[in-house]
């Protein structure tokens, strides 16, 4: 792998920081640097090279008193462009969002303030593992140890807090308070980062990034990571079992799961597809990883809301190979999977079980399944009882004129908007289910945050994935209470003269969570949203309004927002009844709200 680090700088001289076992690199105190460094040898310059070298064109930012000067340096950075965000949640969804196309993000923010309002973007990346590199601005060198009570804290001397939150959602941590070895510490940071696919926290002292120090003399040497590798005999081994566990089934089926990502997996999945002829399905937060136009392709793994036939095939095999899946309470539906373990051959990005046993370590996804694909006996039995069981989806019921609109409706003329040039970004609730109902063209995008699930999500991801992507038109599908939590940032996308259509589905409230159980909570209040985005528009820059109610108008929209408002961004707001959900959702809803109503095991 290239595109990023092995070799770290060294820091000049002995004076090693002590590594605590939870695995961060806290330095307390700070010295001069011992020989004279060129002006241009900072801090603040090798960490904006570095950004640069591992692919990172857009960094997303917040300015806070401690991160100015930083923020000078990296946006004098000629491969680097900052991109201004309107709260510090959004610039950690928006990293995340760049790292899902990309393959790495960066935010900057500030101490402790800015810190703990990123936490939850940085959890949800860890929860997606997407390597995202959080950059604090933190405390002068001079205060650490002097029990000064600083502002932008809780007013305790200790500045170890925010820390400590970030020890939990993050795979490594580097404090950075004194320039000899920072080098070193941020060289590890990312590379921890690209390494383990998950974020990384790094603290910078406000008065150090500009500082020049002779570690920071040279041009860094581009990382180029060591790959990793499986155990040979270990790899043989796993396949020679599994080859010999399938070839016994009758009905085999194969499935992708969310971890295919993390485990750069998706082309080995698509070889063994070929390969082996079985029905292939994806899990719901795998959509894009597993290839939907595949001959064999027969929709989405969702428990009871699976797409129709697809359950049906994947439950009745006697045999089920799943690819990195992730089996928690909404995959599963409220647990409610018809699996048996004793069938299912689980492929984790380093692991291998076959049905209760054995396990074999130390393997590689990517390499197992390419192994696998040159073994595996071809049989197309469960495809074929697919295709025999298999009638055609219907259509939504014809809408009479000036008829308020569906919702299968609206995502019947999305599925037209579709091509290798468009990418989709579904916001946590129904869309997650209307989305992934779309029939996906060879090369377009497609994400969502399904394992940490946090409304709102989506705005920020969209503005990042879509400055990731330039090349392609972005769709979000966006509800109007997960739109309200986040909405600001519409106008960092107008900023950026980014081309998005955002769908705003207006349906009155959080309709997820009404069908896991209603009451008056999720109720909100009423927006007039293409006011407030013209009004964030303000004649400045390049954006587009429109409300919609009916099928008719729904269709002007989409012309004009493909048509003559192409270079815009252009916000579409749909006006639906608040109880127009999707079937799945129904489904889903009720057996979520089962497994979370389960009573307490007897004692």
């Amino acid at each position: 792998m290239d595109s990023g680090p092995t070799e770290s700088c060294k820091p000049c001289n002995n004076n090693v920081g002590c590594i605590p076992q939870n695995g961060s690199s806290i330095i307390h105190d700070s010295h001069p640097p011992s020989t004279i460094a060129s002006p241009d040898s900072t801090l603040g310059r090798h960490l904006a090279h570095r950004l640069v070298q591992i692919g990172i064109n857009d960094v997303f930012t917040v300015p806070g008193d401690f991160n100015l000067n930083l923020l000078d340096l990296l946006i004098a950075e000629p491969g680097l462009k900052n991109i201004g965000c309107c709260n510090e949640l959004n610039a950690g969804y928006a990293a995340d969002g760049y790292a899902r196309a990309r393959g790495v993000g960066a935010c900057v923010v500030t101490f402790t303030v800015g810190g703990l309002s990123v936490l939850n973007a940085i959890a949800g990346a860890y929860s997606e593992n997407l390597p995202v590199i959080c950059i604090v601005g933190g405390p002068n060198t001079n205060d650490y140890g002097t029990n000064r009570i600083l502002h932008h804290t809780i007013g305790l001397p200790d500045f170890s807090q925010e820390l400590r939150c970030f020890q939990t959602v993050t795979c490594y941590q580097a404090v950075v308070s004194h320039l000899e070895d920072a080098c070193e510490q941020i060289d590890t940071a990312i590379s921890t980062a690209l390494k383990e696919s998950k974020p990384v926290y790094i603290s910078i002292s406000c008065n150090l990034a500009t500082i020049p120090h002779p570690s920071f003399s040279r041009e860094p040497i581009p990382f180029a990571l060591s790959p990793r590798l499986s155990n040979k005999m270990g790899l043989e081994a796993a396949v020679e079992t599994t080859v010999a566990f399938l070839s016994k089934a009758v009905k085999p089926v194969l499935v992708g799961g969310p971890k295919l990502r993390v485990a750069k997996a998706t082309k080995a999945f698509a070889e063994l597809a070929d390969a082996c002829g079985y029905a292939i399905a994806t899990m719901p937060s795998a959509k894009a990883l597993v290839p939907e136009n595949h001959p064999h392709f027969i929709g989405t793994y969702w428990g009871a809301v699976s797409t129709a036939f697809c359950a049906e095939i994947v439950e009745s095999a006697d045999a089920y190979l799943f690819a990195g899946p992730i089996f928690n309470d909404y995959s599963s539906v409220g647990y409610s999977l018809l699996l048996k373990k004793d069938k299912a051959i689980i492929v984790n990005p380093d692991r291998v079980v076959v049905a209760n046993g054995p396990a074999f370590g130390c393997i590689l996804m990517k390499d197992f399944l390419q192994a696998l694909a040159k073994r595996i006996d071809r049989n197309t039995t469960s495809y074929e009882n697919y295709h025999r069981i298999y009638v055609p989806n219907g259509v939504p019921l014809k809408s009479e004129p000036n008829e308020p609109l569906r919702v299968n409706v609206m995502f019947n003329h999305i599925q037209k908007m579709l091509s290798g040039d468009t990418a989709v970004i579904a916001e946590t609730g129904d869309s997650w289910f209307n989305c992934q109902k779309l029939k996906l063209p060879e090369g377009c995008g497609y994400e969502f945050q399904m394992q940490y699930g946090s409304i709102g999500w989506s705005v920020g991801a969209t503005l990042g994935y879509a400055q990731s992507v330039p090349n392609k038109r972005v769709i979000a599908c966006i509800g109007d209470g997960s739109f309200q939590v986040t909405a600001q940032d519409v106008s960092t996308m107008i900023r950026c003269e980014q081309r998005t259509i955002i769908f705003l589905i207006n349906n009155g409230g959080y309709t997820i969570e009404v069908e896991i159980h209603d009451g008056p909570y999720n109720v909100i209040k009423n927006w007039n949203y293409t006011a407030l985005v013209d009004a964030i528009h303000n004649g400045e820059g390049k954006c587009w309004t429109s409300k919609v109610r009916t099928e008719e108008e729904l269709i002007e929209a989409i012309e004009t927002a493909t048509g003559e408002k192409q270079d815009c961004l252009c916000f579409i707001e749909v006006i639906v009844h608040r109880d127009d959900t999707s079937k799945e959702l129904l489904e889903w809803g009720s057996r979520v709200c089962s497994a979370n109503g389960r009573p307490p095991n007897p004692q």
